[in-house]
């Protein structure tokens, strides 16, 4: 057993695991954050996709010792209370989304593709990198229109920030 700290969401968190638990499972079993979806897990799908110090990651492959110290966002916690972030929004708008069960790790993958590319994302990008999140009922025409639409917002936003 280890005792690990971390911040989730803008708060303090401690916990007695196992050495072996995954990110995932603290998240889900333990925090009751079940919007980080298990999809495969072998970090095929991305559906587990969270962001740890601001970058995506799939919490299927990263034990909770190796996030010990480490600011972790789920998709609980990038809404400012009842207003959508801008790629929520988007994906709202965009119809980005068909069953939902991809929709959290997509969101979470495209916010870091999206702060990572700026203003220079296009389609081709956005598709190479988008590879390692799947969508079952092949959505992805709607998810493309949804990131590059919310590119635009999230720059207006940082722009205001």
């Amino acid at each position: 057993m280890s005792h690990i700290k971390l911040t989730v969401n803008g708060k303090p968190v401690s916990a007695e695991v196992e050495d072996r638990t995954l990110l995932v499972h603290l998240l889900r079993d333990h925090l009751g954050l079940t919007g980080t979806h298990i999809g495969c897990d072998t970090s095929q799908c991305g559906a587990c996709t969270v962001h740890i110090d601001g970058r995506a990651a799939k919490s299927c492959t990263v034990l909770v010792g190796q996030a010990n110290g480490c600011s972790i966002t789920t998709i609980e916690g990038i809404a400012k209370g009842d207003e959508l972030h801008p790629m929520q929004a988007a994906f709202r708008d965009n119809h980005g989304l068909q069953c939902g069960y991809c929709t959290p790790g997509m969101i979470m993958a495209s916010i870091d593709i999206v702060n990572r590319h700026g203003p220079n994302l296009d389609e081709t990008t956005l598709r190479h990198e988008l590879e390692g999140n799947i969508c079952r009922c092949t959505g992805y025409h709607n998810i493309v229109k949804s990131v590059l639409d919310a590119a635009g917002r999230m720059k207006v936003t940082q722009a205001a920030e």
